[in-house]
């Protein structure tokens, strides 16, 4: 092939791959079958480009042909891919045209025996659903994936697959509504979350909710945007639901991670990554757990073998700070987390205070930073993220960082979007660890005691504009407070712009509006800047100060003299 695939036209493909199972089955349940065929094509796409070169080597060391593919046969040959067997391989499945839901779950079958690191991978997905997957949809299916060869070197850039599989998780998501949350963060606040935590080569890095991996391959590409070897990086993650970590497994694999331990369970109730009885503890621990989840396991965590605990549990119906007591308990003692939460968290009383008091009393909170509302997938509520540092600078210590970024996105449809500036805004105050009007404050250890404890972020970092000022004297008889002017949030509202390009002094304490200026819609026209909140700005003067009521009641004498001389025409005085 000497055309390379590009991103467009693989995310274009995969997409396509919807049309062919519409019918039978609920649109949330295509992901499982594409990310199952696509799967299995790269795999089989993968190995055959391996045995090749299995037999090239055999075939350079003075081999036949015919003995260098009998030796290319052995499993024990492939260690930089999975092996296939025969009869999973590509070349053999595309041809299926009877009982191939059976067919296709016996060489899913293969794949996972031959690879023990895949066991239950491709079993989570069943092809032999006849009701749902005719033999007919099925070969359709077949016949679409022969399209492209997935081989690297068919690839416009070396992340292709995976970044195209991204792009599908997401718009499954998109589809899915409020149940995309269960396993896709907006790669935004991953990108965010990973950027304040800056993970680098040679350490650990743990999600205990992962869903579909989004945050340890952004991890994973943080260190390759930054010049350093990504392949020099442990990842580790749990997920709950059967099928999100079978999507998950294939995410690692089809960014070229294969050394990622990623394990099926609950990780509240039964975390798997432990070591004599102790939790494993990593560098970075980062999640988003499910917000506020009920049931989530009280009862047993009042014993827990782990020690998760120690500042107490939270109520059975919201289960956030469980999560972030494990998380907690999962850094290593110079680690940093980083976790999303929903507001709540921040100030609810009882056996919550209580948890964020233990947490504040040990000095672990570094910083909270709010967010957009609506950015997340089916709650249209606004999060949080709180960063937790077990090795707190020296200047940090007794000090959190409150970041109020509520009022930096971009507006969308559905759902607002973090920008690269609201993130690399976020990220800059972060290290530098400085104060600045209505969007961060770093606060004392004993101001949030004070405040028993309550960690609501317009409480520190309010970005609330102040009262609007109302001149009396300017609404009764005209004019502009030179004062309400050179307030210091107008100023940030104006820039600091020169206003004698609408404005010209009445006397010492009041402007008035130019002669020339005869309607608002005329202000524009006079403005150095078309900036809407500029505009804004100036039209608000003229609705509140032009007309006074001064010159209200001269017009009603004027209008009440027309009216007489009009009545004194027609004989009335």
């Amino acid at each position: 092939m000497t055309q390379k695939l590009t991103l467009q036209q693989l995310e274009s493909f995969l997409w396509q791959t919807a049309d062919i199972l519409r019918g039978n089955m609920d649109a949330s349940e295509y992901k499982d079958y594409i990310f199952g065929m696509m799967f299995l094509k790269r795999l089989s796409d993968s190995f055959e480009e391996e045995q090749e070169k299995v037999v090239q080597h055999y075939v350079s060391m003075g081999k036949s042909q015919a003995q260098a593919k009998d030796l290319a046969t052995d499993e024990d040959e492939y260690d930089k891919t999975f092996f296939v067997p025969e009869r999973a391989r590509w070349g053999r499945l595309k041809d299926l045209k009877h009982d191939i839901g059976a067919e296709l779950n016996k060489a899913t079958e293969s794949i996972e025996e031959a690879n023990p690191s895949l066991g239950g991978v491709l079993q989570s997905i069943d092809f032999n659903i006849k009701n749902k997957l005719s033999d007919k949809k099925l070969q359709d299916l077949l016949r679409h994936f022969s399209t492209y060869r997935l081989r690297n070197e068919d690839f416009e850039s070396p992340d292709l697959l995976g970044s195209a599989y991204e792009y599908l998780i997401k718009m499954f998501a998109d589809s899915a509504g409020k149940k995309g949350g269960e396993f896709y963060t907006p790669s935004e606040v991953v990108q965010l979350l990973v950027a304040l935590l800056k993970p680098h080569a040679g350490i650990k890095v743990y999600d205990p909710t992962v869903g579909s991996g989004g945050m340890l391959v952004t991890a994973r590409n943080y260190l390759i945007k930054h010049g350093e070897n990504a392949t020099n990086l442990s990842l580790y993650g749990q997920e709950m639901n059967l099928n999100t970590w079978a999507i998950c497994k294939m995410n690692m694999f089809l960014h070229g991670v294969f050394n990622a331990d990623i394990r099926q369970g609950d990780t509240l109730g039964d975390p798997k990554h432990v070591q004599q009885g102790e939790l494993i503890v990593y560098d970075r621990v980062i999640a988003n757990p499910p917000f506020s989840l009920k049931k989530w396991g009280k009862d047993q965590a009042d014993n827990d073998p782990y020690g998760r605990f120690p500042y107490g549990t939270p109520p059975k119906d919201a289960g956030d700070l469980s999560f972030i007591q494990h998380m907690i308990a999962s850094v290593n003692a110079e680690g940093m987390m980083g976790v999303v939460v929903p507001h709540g968290v921040l100030f609810r009383g009882a056996s919550e205070k209580e948890i964020r008091k233990g947490i504040l009393e040990d000095d672990l909170l570094e910083a909270v930073v709010g967010l957009p509302s609506s950015l997340f997938y089916g709650t249209g509520i606004p999060a949080a993220l709180l960063i937790i540092n077990k090795a707190k600078p020296a200047e940090r210590k007794g000090k959190v960082l409150f970041i109020n970024g509520e009022l930096e996105y971009q507006e969308g449809k559905n759902q607002n979007k973090l920008r690269p500036e609201d993130i690399e805004k976020i990220v800059d105050t972060f290290d530098s660890f400085v104060e600045s009007k209505r969007y961060s404050k770093v606060v004392t250890l004993d101001e949030i005691r004070d405040n028993d404890y309550n960690l609501n972020i317009r409480r520190y970092a309010d970005t609330s504009p102040p009262p609007e000022q109302f001149d009396v004297k300017a609404i009764l008889q005209g004019g502009i407070p030179v004062s309400e002017v050179e307030d210091d949030y107008i100023q940030e509202t104006l820039q600091g712009m020169d206003v004698s390009c609408v404005f010209e002094r009445q006397d010492s304490d009041y402007y008035r509006f130019k002669d020339s200026i005869e309607t608002k819609e005329q202000i524009c026209d006079q403005l150095t800047t078309q900036d809407p909140k500029v505009v804004a700005q100036f039209e608000r003067w003229w609705d509140k100060y032009k007309v006074s009521l001064h010159e209200l009641d001269a017009e009603v004498k004027g209008a009440e003299d027309v009216m007489w001389g009009y009545l004194k025409e027609l004989g009335y005085e």
